[in-house]
């Protein structure tokens, strides 16, 4: 379990290592109050780097980092980017394991940072299985691309930064994949905001978890399934969910198209499908503000391909 505690301590050891990314108000002409978290222009475009760096200076300061065989991390692109990021300020090498349906545009950029990169396998579970072998027989530092405590609290950081710039916010709308940065911003503003989790409703996992009342394994489909893919909730996302009371709604894929047309279009920001979950919440109706409420979308991460739209 993360607490606010650890998020703080993750906050202070990644300072100077990520950007404190802005907050941007809408402007918007609703009854409430709507902010942008704007996460996507965080090192390597989305908000993993900050559980990135975390992750590897505290198994840095732990002495488990071993120069000759770096890290190693499964992931559909984004957690891949920023461990090999991270890796590369710190002068490690990084091996990502990726799957076969991975974004080409993700898979350029892994080799461009000088990441070894192996792919294979239909959905993340199998790159997850084969990193789990590779650390296992090098000694590699495994970094989970949501299901680790320091990832998860590096991820707070955005929910600090929040609080920080918009001490009033009421609620946060965040997208849910394998529940990383959920959980890390929960963690971070318990007590002081709530937490709308948003997931495609081709991937549900938060949503299925809560019904459940346990994580399990959801069906794999969808258009933001390259960044919000993770077959079941991880199991510190879920606890902390459960914990603090965060809440769980669905959106279609549809809606997540609009979404992303609409924060080109009314603003000018260009974000991937997985990001544009959060905003899709509120556009579709999926989670209605009361009058007055002032309303905070993370939008985390902007690896697309802008000829897309």
């Amino acid at each position: 379990m993360v607490t606010r505690e650890e998020v703080e301590a993750a906050y202070s050891r990644t300072a100077g290592w990520v950007r404190h990314t802005p907050v941007a108000e809408s402007g918007n002409q609703e009854p409430y109050h709507l902010w942008f978290k704007c996460e996507y222009m965080q090192h390597t475009g989305t908000f993993k780097a900050r559980g990135a760096f975390n992750r590897l200076l505290t198994a840095r300061e732990n002495g488990e980092l071993n120069p000759e065989v770096g890290i190693v991390v499964a992931s559909g692109g984004n957690a891949g980017l920023a461990n090999a990021y991270a890796a590369s300020k710190l002068g490690v090498p990084a091996t990502v394991f990726v799957p076969e349906s991975a974004p080409a545009n993700k898979v350029h950029k892994l080799y461009a940072i000088g990441a070894s990169v192996v792919q294979g396998g239909s959905e993340y579970a199998e790159a997850y299985a084969a990193a789990v072998k590779f650390a296992e027989e090098t000694g590699a530092v495994y970094c989970h691309a949501y299901d680790q405590p320091e990832i998860v609290a590096g991820a707070g950081g955005v929910g600090l930064e929040l609080l920080d710039e918009l001490p009033d916010v009421d609620t946060i709308l965040v997208a849910v994949g394998g529940g990383g940065l959920m959980g890390g911003i929960a963690a971070a503003v318990e007590g002081r905001a709530h937490v709308v989790g948003v997931e495609p409703e081709t991937v549900p996992t938060l949503h299925t978890a809560l019904a459940k009342g346990e994580p399990v394994d959801v069906a794999v489909s969808g258009i933001a399934a390259d960044s919000l893919g993770a077959r079941r909730i991880g199991e510190i996302g879920f606890g902390v969910a459960r914990r603090t009371g965060v809440q769980s709604v669905l959106v279609s894929d549809e809606d997540i198209v609009q979404a992303r047309r609409t924060l080109w279009e009314e603003y000018r920001m260009v974000v991937e499908h997985g990001a544009a979950a959060a905003y899709a919440a509120l556009l579709s109706g999926a989670y209605v503000p009361k009058d007055g409420e002032t309303v905070a979308v993370v939008l985390c991460g902007a690896n697309t391909d802008p000829a897309h739209f």
